[in-house]
């Protein structure tokens, strides 16, 4: 049976959740569990050899009077319950876990549990992210996003702040962002200008003579119009605003441990469509998690999964066994993310564009905003499809710099041509094959899964809407400030993407 056909609105399918399937019949009950590795017996007996010998070691060493204890601490183990888990700790999965603790009430409280693989965070999305805020989309529903954060940003100790602790600094520079655009865009630019201020953004577009005024570093030759932001546009430090939701998430209550989602354990449905064919409908029970310093897994009781892993999230989903059905069924459509590498290059000019530097993105993609106040800049841009570079390491190419973006900054800003390369990084954009656009809600096959992903670069703008909207859909049971519900994983079964063209 088509997907199509299996998904068509007004289907049993997609009226399942409200209520009795007529013309289904419920077949089975099963616990199905994913598989986890098995150590050898031999490796097994070399660690716990190792752990003796340790063990042994400080028996010898330790002085009378101390209070080391050869018992090692149980408390970086994760709970045996919790009401709520969520996959990945990185900026979107702390946002959630906070505004679930400041929207729960004396009735509906949660226990809820951020597990997080790198407690480090060197590898992680949010703090390598050039760290921008834009209201300069197309979509209603991401300029009211992005709107929010900036509003959150600017209102930041009203959220975030801790009793007899330092107010928080962000280090929020509303420099804008602009955008330039040739004479085949100019249309476009001005069709998402009446957009964003339909929707409150402080928006702005610029003829050449104007943008040469104002910005007179600009190479205006082949520009045919600019947009720029005049209020709620910048960047800030991404780990500073990481941190302040973490700590203030942990003081009211949200527990953590080092580790990952490994698994799952859940029920299946099995049941048959008027046709005959089997659908089957998963309810999570438990999430396994694999923590750092233990070699065994612990199973954690919970009501509901968010999966807010990144780049990661499709094999959380997959072990959900979401797109792992038969070919041409609704269990065969995966989540549309992957992990994809992108390059930030930092840069000095001393006669550089200086303080009034907004963040700008160029007509060919390139782009480049100041970076403190000793003439450094930080840019990059997106590589074709055909560019892609290898995800196995976080490795930096810097011919792709000096072949393929330098030329394009050295034309935008002449000045630009005496620039100095002086460091590198790269990070992952948690990458949205279908179109680049987050994805939040419910999965229709799997009733307590929730994703918050897919977001391709805007996730650290937009975390504080998306946190607050997921919490609402666990608690209310529906989006009750912004409805996301547009961002949800049917429009993968309808196959209507939710395009948006200032993909940056």
């Amino acid at each position: 049976m088509s997907v199509a056909k299996l998904c068509r609105r007004g289907s049993w399918l997609m009226l399942a959740r409200r209520g009795h399937v007529l013309g289904a019949t419920t077949w089975t009950h099963r616990s199905l569990r994913t598989s986890t590795a098995l150590y050898k017996r031999d490796d097994f007996s070399k660690i716990v050899s190792n752990e003796i010998d340790k063990i042994h070691k400080k028996l010898k060493d330790v002085m009378p009077g101390s209070d080391w204890s050869p018992f090692k601490s149980m408390d970086h183990l994760p709970p045996e319950h919790a009401d709520i888990v969520i996959a990945g700790g990185g900026i979107m999965g702390w946002s959630v876990a906070y505004w679930l603790k400041k929207m729960q009430t004396k009735s509906k409280a949660y226990n809820v549990l951020v597990v997080e693989r790198d407690p480090t965070y060197s590898h992680a999305s949010t703090v390598l992210s050039v760290g921008g805020i834009r209201q300069q989309f197309s979509r209603p529903e991401n300029i009211q996003m992005s709107l929010f954060g900036a509003h959150f940003l600017r209102n930041i100790n009203e959220y975030l702040s801790i009793l007899n602790e330092d107010p928080i600094d962000v280090q929020f520079n509303p420099s804008g962002y602009l955008f330039l655009s040739s004479e085949k865009g100019a249309e476009i630019l001005e069709e998402n200008y009446r957009v964003q201020r339909e929707q409150g953004a402080k928006v702005t577009l610029l003829s050449p003579d104007q943008l040469k005024k104002k910005f007179p570093w600009i190479n205006t030759q082949d520009v045919a119009l600019a947009s720029y932001g005049l209020e709620n546009e910048g960047w800030f430090d991404p780990w500073l605003l990481l941190n302040a939701l973490r700590r203030k998430a942990l003081s009211m209550g949200v527990l953590h441990c080092h580790g990952e989602v490994a698994g799952f354990d859940y029920v299946t449905q099995e049941m048959m469509t008027a046709e005959g064919d089997p659908v089957n409908f998963k309810v999570i029970k438990q999430a396994i998690v694999q923590t750092q310093n233990s070699l065994e897994n612990q199973p954690v009781e919970c009501m509901a999964v968010i999966n807010t892993a990144g780049a990661w999230s499709s094999k959380v989903a997959e072990m959900a066994g979401i797109g792992c059905g038969k070919p041409n069924t609704y269990e065969h459509i995966k989540l549309p993310v992957e992990p994809r590498k992108r390059y930030v290059y930092m840069f000095n000019c001393p006669n550089g564009p200086g303080f009034e530097c907004p963040l700008l993105i160029d007509s060919s993609g390139a782009y480049f905003r100041r970076e403190g106040l000793g003439g450094n800049y930080i840019g990059g841009m997106s590589p074709s499809e055909e560019e892609e570079p290898d995800i196995s390491n976080l490795d930096v190419d810097y011919e792709y710099f000096q072949q393929k973006i330098w030329p394009l900054l050295a034309h935008r800003v002449p000045v630009f041509e005496s620039l100095k390369v002086k460091s590198a990084w790269a990070g992952y954009y948690d990458y949205n094959t279908y179109d680049q656009n987050g994805i939040i809600g419910t999965h229709p096959l799997v009733q307590n899964l929730y994703f918050a992903c897919g977001f391709s670069g805007h996730g650290l703008q937009q975390a504080p809407a998306v946190g607050r909207s997921v919490a609402e859909l666990l608690i209310n049971g529906q989006f009750t400030t912004l409805d996301l519900s547009p961002f949800g994983f049917q429009r993968f079964i309808f196959q209507q993407p939710l395009l948006e063209r200032n993909i940056v």
